[in-house]
């Protein structure tokens, strides 16, 4: 099969999920899957872009199946993410083959726990990401990167030295996955912003603070803070928001949705400057309202916090975002 077979093939793929959601998806949760896949194609007609957060452990999910190609696509202009997801597409896309399996994860006993810690596997659900084969290998070429920052007295945000990494070249020895599927390497080629807030929540950033400690490193600052993130943010949101509006979908909760959705009132109330709200939104959670949940909260609380409108529109999807997410991924690719 050619190139333009494969595409092909692709498209009528993505067409046959988006018919079987037009004539089965009718109510409920099922209704809001496919009301919101509509409503993201409109928004791209209509001259939209869209941002996408995500949580969760979805890239050891293998989400980047799909949203790779979103990326690709032009789908999807910008992410905001944990470091996890940042580093676990990276550690699938080289270590792949080393994952273990465990589908009967809710039964296993703390002895049972021991052995799989032992055996350098770190569990994730019913996925165990294999620490030599995937962190280490990571790790050491990562330092390279935040060594020679360190020499020239430079600084980058996480995402800029994990696509230094991956542009030199020195992960394609390890590929144990189709590149296609990445979706950081998506994000890479089409040079995308990675909004990572709390970057120190994740493997790599607790090895950078221990290269730090060991002295393999000397600087902290080589590797720009959140509030910096969130000052690019400012400027990244009003120029992509200068000829349309900007969507927001958000897949999960937490500091990934939080941190990104905070932009517009933080420009319109905080630095009293004009810009638009976000002009869609739509999020993927089992999080519910109760116990004052942020990740749970209804959207339109959000338009009393200023970053949403009374008309924008809004979907809440209350599932499984590893089922839901490739859905209308696949719906919004068909056309």
């Amino acid at each position: 099969m050619d190139k333009n077979d494969f595409i092909e093939s692709e498209c009528k793929e993505f067409m046959t999920i988006k018919k079987f959601m037009e004539k089965n998806f009718k109510h409920f949760n099922a209704y809001s899957v496919k009301a919101s896949a509509k409503a993201y194609v409109k928004h791209l007609k209509q001259g939209g872009k869209m941002f996408l957060s995500l949580a969760g452990a979805m890239s050891t999910a293998e989400l980047g199946i799909t949203l790779a190609e979103m990326i690709r696509k032009d789908k999807i202009q910008a992410l905001c993410c944990t470091g996890a997801n940042l580093e676990e597409d990276l550690f699938n896309l080289v270590a792949h083959n080393h994952y273990e399996h465990i589908p009967h994860y809710r039964y296993l006993s703390p002895p049972e726990e021991v052995t799989l810690a032992k055996s350098g596997l770190n569990r994730v659900t019913d996925t165990c990401i294999p620490e030599e084969e995937a962190m280490r290998r990571i790790e050491n070429h990562l330092l390279t990167f935040w060594q020679k920052a360190d020499r020239e007295s430079k600084r980058f945000f996480p995402y800029e030295f994990i696509y230094q990494m991956i542009k030199s070249g020195v992960l394609k020895q390890y590929y144990q996955i189709d590149p296609k599927d990445s979706w950081v390497l998506a994000a890479c080629e089409k040079n995308i912003p990675l909004f990572i807030p709390g970057w120190e929540d994740s493997t790599l950033g607790n090895i950078f603070v221990a290269f730090i400690r060991k002295k393999k490193v000397s600087d902290f600052t080589i590797v720009k803070s959140g509030l910096e993130t969130m000052n690019f943010l400012i400027d990244w949101y009003q120029e992509n928001t200068q000829a349309g509006s900007m969507g927001f979908f958000q897949i999960g909760g937490g500091i990934a949705g939080d941190f990104p959705i905070c932009v517009v009132p933080l420009i319109k109330q905080d630095l009293k400057e004009d810009c638009k709200f976000w002009g869609y939104f739509c999020q993927i959670s089992d999080s519910t309202t109760s116990y004052g949940s942020y990740s749970g909260a209804v959207p339109n609380e959000k338009i009393t916090w200023g970053k949403l409108e009374a008309d924008t529109p809004t979907f809440v999807i209350e599932s499984d975002a590893t089922i839901i997410a490739p859905l209308i991924f696949a719906y919004v690719l068909a056309e």
